[in-house]
């Protein structure tokens, strides 16, 4: 029993050839990419016993050098062949049943005309564990930095002078991130991909607000057109990406259903919905602004910086508007110096270790509620005291539980007597 899922209907003035297939297998689903030769009438269906998915292209033809790709991911295997006198028929065999998307993608850049086929589980996976779930009430949390690796799977990014991808490079230096946070104290890290497939733009930063992220950390490499271009830079979203982004908010049922900073819109007029869309978005912008500041100085510690400034794009991953998000251009892919520098893992390393430096700095002077930092931010200003007027040595060690003679000690004081606004530093026990 079969169920017809999609029909394209594009005009095709000539019969289209299929020149190659590729898969790629994530954690969430499994993607197959058809290059194909242009335009072409394709019908995606679905039989059970065992499960199979069934793609009828017409009018069509295989290239000479067409090769069937082997099975990953939801795909256990896959065969095509002749359908017709002029169609053609590929069947993928499922190690489960699917929710299949498909799509015919123009082409852009080095690539032609290509069919997508993007294949969901039907079950529907576990819901992410957040920081509150993990940790017992009344203890303090680690923040939890989302990473995302740029590019993935069929998307390669820019190439390198000597042929490096930037989707491989993006997902080393996110996992050198990730390594380096996770041994961070109050600090952990996820990534959005730790393999080679490709993520739609906006599930990257939906990832980190399923994950009620602290930060979002987009890691890209950069490319011109002349090799000269050099230098790391960082990047927060423009007011005009924050802008087109509210009216989706505003205007997607699905979205005002959702949390933004904690409150759905769903159930607010119009008015008081886009207010508090407003107040969300401004705190997000303002936190991403001060975290890209930080990260963009500690990365001129380590090598040289495009601009000497923060900039700004609409760029897509970067609006969630709830989740303080920056994007890093960690070098010129374009030039060969830095990309031998990206392909070096110590290289690699210093790079993480800065990004680190500036998150770490943020994180410091902006600590979030209930978080290690602001426990620590507490535990530092409770060793601290302030001389208030009508104290005095005595009374400010009385009111520690110490001695005066270790206050004394401590602060290195050669008399009794204090300021008012005097600092004093409180020895622990």
């Amino acid at each position: 029993m079969g169920t017809a899922l999609f029909l394209g209907a594009l005009p095709a003035a000539h019969a289209a050839e299929i020149k190659a297939l590729r898969v790629w297998a994530g954690p969430e689903y499994t993607r197959a990419v058809f290059d194909v030769s242009g335009p072409l009438d394709y019908k995606l269906f679905d039989l059970s016993g065992p499960d199979r998915l069934v793609l009828d292209l017409r009018s069509s033809t295989f290239s000479a050098d067409y090769g069937v790709a082997e099975g990953k991911g939801l795909l256990k295997a896959i065969r095509s062949g002749k359908q017709g006198k002029d169609d053609l028929r590929v069947v993928f065999d499922l190690a489960e049943g699917v929710r299949p998307k498909s799509f015919l993608l123009p082409p852009a850049e080095k690539f032609g005309y290509r069919l997508v086929l993007d294949l969901y589980p039907k079950t529907r996976a576990e819901p992410v564990k957040t920081v509150e779930k993990i940790l017992p009430p009344g203890a303090s949390r680690n923040v939890v930095v989302t990473i995302d690796a740029g590019h993935g799977g069929d998307d390669p990014g820019s190439i390198g002078a000597t042929g490096t991808y930037e989707k491989a490079i993006t997902l080393a230096v996110a996992r050198e991130l990730k390594r380096v946070i996770d041994k961070e104290p109050g600090m952990s890290a996820m990534l959005t991909r730790d393999s080679d497939f490709f993520i739609p733009h906006k599930e990257r930063y939906q990832k980190a607000r399923d994950a009620k992220a602290d930060l979002f950390v987009s890691i890209h490499a950069d490319a011109f057109t002349k090799s000269e271009a050099r230098g790391s830079s960082v990047w927060v979203l423009s007011p005009r990406g924050a802008t087109s982004e509210a009216a989706r908010w505003l205007a997607d049922s699905e979205n005002r259903a959702d949390l933004v900073g904690g409150v759905s819109l769903d159930t607010r007029d119009d008015t008081l919905a886009a207010v508090l869309l407003d107040l969300s978005q401004g705190a997000t912008m303002e936190a991403s602004n001060a975290v890209a500041t930080q990260v963009h100085a500690a990365m001129r510690r380590v090598g040289p910086t495009h601009k000497n400034h923060v900039e700004r794009a609409n760029f897509i991953v970067l609006r969630s508007p709830d989740v303080p998000s920056i994007l890093v251009e960690t070098a010129f892919i374009s030039n060969p110096a830095e990309e031998r520098r990206l392909n070096n893992p110590a290289e690699r390393t210093k790079l993480a270790d800065a990004i680190l430096d500036g998150i770490r700095n943020y994180f410091r002077s902006t600590p979030p509620p209930g978080s290690w930092f602001a426990l620590e931010s507490n535990r530092v200003k409770a060793s601290r005291h302030v001389v208030s007027r009508g104290e005095s040595l005595s009374i400010i060690a009385a009111q520690h539980g110490i001695s005066v003679a270790s206050l004394r000690s401590v602060n290195k004081l050669a008399r009794d007597s204090v300021q008012v606004g005097e600092v004093l530093e409180i020895p622990q026990g």
